[in-house]
């Protein structure tokens, strides 16, 4: 069901929409974390080792996926809270024309260059077979993601954010399911396998039930008419936000680079405390993805003081949870290292010693990581997309930093440091940015797409 954001109190209204959003990204990191813990457990570190050489790789592509979609998305979120519906699916036909040629591209450019970039990032000998073979599974089913992604980017733009839940669900279901079945007879492949089928299936049912169910949807036939002006806002919006996402992505691949020269035990250990941190991140996240919808829809409803009040009360509201994810972790991290890695393991003491810290350390900066994501995703809402860029810029940097010098000085120190030092780099651009934008902000009513 579509909800208007523009109209309510607005915390209430955000956390209405925020939580079926910390229900699907908690089940997306569950079904990751499955495909990641049923290898650890039925294969051995190396092969967990694999999945986490990858994790860099699948975040800069799958990433910049993400930020594209989410991207298109806002100028569908304006165009509903302007309640001009027939614009509003214009928008929506043309960011289709453009994620499928960015699919195309994707596909055969990631399958092309996914063996030359393991190699790049000395990835160990002994496991590079086992990524290589898992990256090819996960881009060659980049339509299916993409898919997935921009139809749960228009839902959550109308203010459904229960729909993508409830189909999330079912994929996370089928893909622990497929997980079972084939990472045994096929490996680190099976996994990747298991995760595309989901997805695709997943994305088919979603494409399927929205037709079906929002009569908003159904087009005429003039509104699946190529627009170059629609298409250039829709570019202007989303290309940042993709870009945003791998320009912090290739600080991570050089990050990974880092790990991977310290050897297959601390490889491992960081694979494990990275799943169990994406999920206790995950609110975060969700709360930022929301920021954008809410801040899109009262902008095209020219409600100025909303998005203020709005961005206001959801910072108090994620260091509050920020603070508990952090004292969660410290307590309790270091049992769910045990899904991961099994006793038997030879070097189960170094793997979880090396995931332990790494979660305790990092943990302590969690709050900074929650500014991040709501400043960031609030002013892509707002449609300063160059901003958040930027700040990803020197997210870049920050990791670059860290991997050719703090890593070096401090070891195993300086890779937990690596992202804490990222985000409070982000944050100094992110809350200036901020500032500018909210006082700003009338100006950017008159750069709105228009609805003729």
């Amino acid at each position: 069901m579509t909800k208007d954001m523009t109209n309510g109190k607005p915390l209430s209204l955000i956390l209405k929409f925020c939580l079926p959003m910390v229900g699907g990204n908690v089940l997306q990191q569950f079904y990751n974390l499955a495909d990641t813990a049923i290898v650890g457990r039925c294969m051995d570190s190396n092969a967990l080792a694999a999945i986490g050489a990858t994790s860099a790789i699948c975040f800069l592509v799958v990433g910049f996926s993400t930020g594209l979609c989410t991207g298109l998305s806002i100028p569908v979120a304006q165009r509903y809270g302007a309640n001009d519906l027939k614009n509003m699916r214009h928008f929506m036909s043309n960011a289709v024309y453009i994620s499928g040629i960015v699919s195309l591209i994707l596909t055969i450019s990631t399958i092309l260059t996914c063996r030359p970039l393991l190699e790049l990032m000395q990835t160990p000998p002994e496991i590079i077979e086992h990524a290589q073979k898992y990256l090819l599974i996960i881009f060659a089913g980049l339509t299916a993601t993409i898919l997935y992604n921009l139809v749960s980017a228009f839902l959550r733009a109308m203010g459904d954010s229960v729909t993508p839940l409830i189909f999330l669900a079912v994929s996370s279901v089928l893909n622990i399911g497929l997980d079972f079945l084939m990472i045994p007879p096929f490996g680190t492949a099976g996994a990747a396998l298991a995760t595309v089928i989901a997805q695709g299936v997943s994305a088919l049912c979603c494409l399927v039930f929205m037709y079906k169910h929002f009569p908003i949807l159904h087009f005429q036939k003039e509104e699946w008419s190529f627009s170059g002006g629609k298409c250039q806002t829709l570019c202007g919006i989303s290309l940042p936000m993709a870009f945003q996402f791998s320009i912090t992505a290739v600080g991570s691949l050089i990050m990974q680079t880092a790990i991977n020269r310290l050897g297959i035990s601390v490889i491992a250990g960081v694979t494990a405390a990275m799943k169990i941190q994406n999920i206790v991140i995950g609110p975060m996240e969700s709360l930022g993805i929301t920021m954008a919808t809410y801040c899109s829809q009262n902008l095209g409803a020219i409600k100025i003081d909303r998005i203020r009040e709005g961005l206001r009360k959801s910072l108090f509201v994620t260091l509050i949870y920020a603070c508990f994810a952090y004292v969660f972790t410290f307590v309790l991290g270091k049992y769910f290292v045990y899904l991961f890695v099994s006793t038997k393991e030879p070097n189960f003491l170094s793997i979880m010693d090396y995931a332990v810290k790494y979660l305790r350390i990092s943990g302590i900066f969690y709050p900074v990581l929650s500014v991040l994501f709501v400043l960031r995703n609030s002013l892509q809402g707002m449609g300063f997309s160059f901003l958040p860029m930027s700040a990803g810029i020197l997210e870049l940097v920050a990791r670059s930093f860290a991997a050719w010098v703090m890593v070096e000085k401090f070891g195993f120190v300086g890779i937990c440091l690596a992202s804490p030092f990222a985000w409070i780099l982000a944050d100094v651009l992110l809350i200036s940015a901020s500032v500018y934008a909210l006082v700003s902000l009338p100006k950017k009513i008159h750069a709105l797409p228009k609805t003729a």
